[in-house]
């Protein structure tokens, strides 16, 4: 019985070796180089490497504007569209016509094929040439990512269609149909609080970010340093948060008479607020929250001037009387 199991347990040890081995040598036949991804283009500039093949190597060769190169030897071929490695297997079969063991490797020297814009509130605005596949948040990093104090709370992505659509729900059509455009909350980028908003970056997209001016919020009247804030990559602040951006309260200001004001749009006159912020000092009140554009009031009891041209126009009205008047 014991010679019995021994031979069984030496076959089935054998049984799996074989496997081992034969799983372990598989890679080995399959193996291929990965690809880079980099699809061709033209003004795309390329040299090619091929140690038999001396009329055509080691030369810049530029891809035309019909994704085209015309080489000795091979004649024409239809390099756009071919990424690196689509491009070295169709040259080296063409080659097999008059090199016996064709080796051509492909080089991008130049690339100019892929290009994306990058505008408004980045560190570094212009155009991007796209180096295989790259997300949203990539191409921010390339063109060095917001600027903080300029940036505001969100960016748009647009896209031709032919391109495709932008794969994102709240993405629109502009009213020619040629475009798909989304607009992005640049903060759920940045911290990857929404990764299916981290979209891939297609050629010839455009991306913007908008200018704080447009995202800021206002704080006024007897403070320490009044004026306008940006929010940021925020899209809402707390009077809490906003007063202290502000410096604080000032020696004669009058807290429990504090005013949000915000402007309405359709409505001739802006919306009033009224906000106690001694009681949400004290904790007898929640704390409030402040939209873009919204003016924090706060009214004085001295017959000191304060600076109130930094706030919007169709507001300005209201943010005096709201100072002087409480």
């Amino acid at each position: 019985m014991k010679s019995v199991l021994k031979k069984t347990g030496t076959g089935f040890f054998m049984v799996v070796l074989a496997a081992f081995c034969t799983a372990a040598e598989q890679p080995a036949r399959t193996a291929t180089l990965p690809d880079s991804g980099y699809v061709l283009g033209p003004d795309d500039q390329i040299v090619m490497h091929a140690t038999e093949s001396p009329e055509i190597s080691d030369k810049p060769t530029l891809i035309g504007t019909n994704g085209n190169i015309t080489l000795p030897l091979i004649g024409r071929v239809k390099a756009g569209g071919l990424t690196v490695e689509q491009l070295e297997t169709e040259l080296n079969t063409r080659l097999k016509k008059y090199v016996k063991d064709p080796q051509i490797s492909v080089t991008v020297v130049e690339f100019r094929s892929q290009p994306v814009s990058v505008f408004g509130a980045v560190t570094k605005p212009g155009v991007i040439q796209l180096r295989g596949r790259k997300t949203l948040y990539e191409v921010l990093s390339m063109a060095g990512g917001p600027n903080d104090e300029k940036a505001g709370s969100s960016l748009t992505v647009t896209r031709r269609r032919e391109n495709g659509e932008i794969p994102l729900a709240g993405s629109t059509v502009d009213p020619t149909g040629q475009f798909s455009t989304a607009e992005l909350n640049v903060a759920e980028i940045l911290e990857g609080k929404n990764p299916a908003a981290n979209i891939e970056i297609k050629p010839n997209d455009t991306i913007s970010v908008s200018e704080a001016n447009s995202n800021m919020i206002y704080v006024v009247g007897d403070v320490e340093h009044g004026g306008g804030f940006t929010l940021g990559g925020r899209q809402k602040l707390s009077v809490l948060r906003a007063l202290a951006m502000a410096g604080g309260l000032g020696r004669t200001a009058k807290p429990q008479k504090a005013r949000i004001i915000r402007s309405v749009p359709g409505e001739p006159k802006p919306q009033e607020i009224a906000v106690n912020i001694k009681q949400i000092f004290n904790g007898k009140a929640e704390d409030m929250v402040l939209l873009p554009q919204d003016v924090l009031v706060v009214p004085t009891s001295s017959r000191k001037v304060f600076t109130t041209y930094s706030v919007p126009s169709v507001v300005s009205a209201a943010v005096y009387a709201a100072i002087y008047h409480y």
